[in-house]
């Protein structure tokens, strides 16, 4: 997870891939449209490496996991 940082100067603090200012978001983007990490790398972020696109999936799975999920019972 060290190549996911959130820095409040950056993006209002949304999560960034380290080094860059390229969120999270917009990689997940790219991938719910459908493009491999070998094209979202080569097509639009050739500064990165298949390694951060991973993160980003890595860093969402942990987000997702650590949630508080609270469900409340509905009666007729």
């Amino acid at each position: 997870m060290d190549r996911i940082v959130v820095n409040p100067q950056i993006h209002f603090g949304k999560p960034i891939i380290k080094g860059t200012r390229i969120t999270v978001q917009n990689v997940l983007e790219l991938i719910n449209e459908g493009l491999s990490f070998e094209q979202i790398v080569r097509d639009y972020y050739p500064a990165l490496k298949i390694e951060d696109v991973q993160a980003c999936m890595q860093y969402v799975i942990a987000l997702v996991a650590s949630e508080d999920i609270h469900i409340s019972s509905v009666t007729a």
